[in-house]
């Protein structure tokens, strides 16, 4: 069965890759081979389905759905671009800083489904591509997402499992390499993409010149969204406290905002309209497959020959924790790779091994930084695609690839100088 499970994750791999199909329908025809050859059976299938991270996509969906209504994305679009001066490459700075800060203290799922539609007023106004704003914000929502806690669902994973990690510890610990990699990224950014940041002066004039509070459009429903929404956020910061899944803060603060926007037919169907079903069943699609490989012992193989191959040595340990997480995080979902190698690290724990923490570290930056690699590789990587692909802007594997992946290899090599400088030395 595990050959079996490799080879039909490969050939479905393949497919995706090569964009003949939409991904939706191979990672749905992946799945469903793993259930019909009896690679695992329809229980355990929906066992590995994440529905934490599928009801917070689409309650996020919702939320953005109903406040797209108000006009408060064009607004924020103009009062941007206007800070920015309309300059394209000043945009694409400010646009990328206000992602990852955003997705630390958010998750970088939600920061993303916010800051598509602001992307697409700026650029359409300037008529400028959208494109190189897309995959900075793609790749600035996941080097965010690195530095907190809250930012990226394996660190959320990390810190349940070793609650002696603190939220502060790892803004402490993470934070610096991921704010350092980001500024990197942000001037490779602006320079490969310089030559197409420009835009005509009168459509800089014409920006300049817009009244940013003429584009709300209606300032009643403005209102329970931004009450809604901030509802929600703060659910989002104390649903540890409250024992409530993200999830259920997301779908809470959707529903609830349905119901203050008067709760019609219409208005739910035209919502629900709104909804990226199709990335969602994507998600599905692809928790199932890789839940095939999780339950032919597949990936705890390769985490436990890695960990073997380091006879326990610290330093080892960690630094192909990092690269292993990285690498594999690209291609495959990260969660459950580090829900795998979670019980490995405490078993090191248990041998006697005394300072884990900097294997917890490279577990963190590798699976996180590793989202960047290519376009199947983090959730918000996929929000960003199936939201372009609705406004007409096709995000290819192969077109993400070229630019992800070496800026992936880049942040893991400063991660992995700052890892050992910082705790291995």
């Amino acid at each position: 069965m595990e050959v079996l499970a490799g080879i039909v994750f490969i050939l479905m791999y393949v497919v995706i890759v090569s964009e003949k199909i939409h991904r939706t329908v191979a990672a749905g025809l992946g799945a469903l081979v793993m259930l019909y050859v009896g690679v695992l059976d329809m229980d355990t299938a929906l066992h590995h389905v994440d529905f934490n991270t599928l009801g917070l996509l689409v309650g996020m969906m919702i939320l953005v759905g109903v406040t797209s209504h108000t006009g408060l994305f064009d607004f924020v679009a103009v009062w941007a671009a206007q800070k920015a001066k309309a300059e394209p490459r000043r945009i694409l700075i400010y646009l990328g800083l206000i992602t990852a800060v955003f997705s630390g203290f958010l998750d970088n799922v939600t920061t993303v489904l916010l800051m598509v539609p602001v992307t697409f007023s700026i650029t359409q106004k300037l008529h400028i591509s959208p494109m190189p704003f897309l995959l900075t914000q793609i790749i600035a929502s996941n080097i965010g997402g690195t530095a907190t806690l809250i930012g990226d669902p394996p660190n959320i994973m990390i810190g349940s499992a070793a609650p002696e990690l603190t939220f502060m510890m790892f803004i402490e610990n993470l934070a610096p390499i991921a704010f350092f990699d980001l500024f990197v990224v942000m001037f490779i950014m602006e320079a490969l993409y310089r030559k197409q940041l420009h835009t005509k002066p009168e459509l800089q004039s014409e920006v300049m010149a817009m009244d940013a509070g003429k584009c709300i459009k209606d300032h009643k429903l403005l209102g329970k969204s931004l009450f809604a929404l901030g509802l929600t956020i703060l659910g989002f910061f104390t649903h540890s406290m409250l024992g409530l899944e993200s999830s259920l803060i997301a779908l809470g603060g959707g529903f609830l905002l349905l119901l203050l926007a008067g709760g019609s037919a219409s208005l739910v169907e035209k919502t629900m309209k709104s909804v990226e079903w199709a990335t969602i069943f994507f998600f599905i699609g692809l928790f199932i497959a890789v839940g095939g490989l999780v339950e032919t012992g597949i990936i705890h193989d390769l985490a436990t020959m890695a960990i073997e191959l380091t006879g326990g040595d610290v330093t080892t340990t960690s630094l192909l924790v990092l690269w292993l997480s990285a690498i594999v995080s690209s291609v495959l979902d990260n969660i459950p790779f580090v829900a795998t190698m979670i019980p490995l690290i405490q078993n090191m724990g248990a041998m006697g091994v005394s300072n884990l923490d900097p294997v917890w570290w490279s577990l963190a930056l590798g699976a996180c930084l590793g989202g960047n690699g290519t376009l199947v590789g983090a959730s918000a990587n996929l929000i960003v695609a199936g939201l372009a692909a609705e406004r007409g802007v096709k995000i290819t594997f192969l077109k993400y690839l070229w630019v992800g992946f070496p800026i992936m290899i880049l942040t893991i090599l400063l991660s992995t100088v700052y890892v050992y400088v910082r705790y291995l030395m």
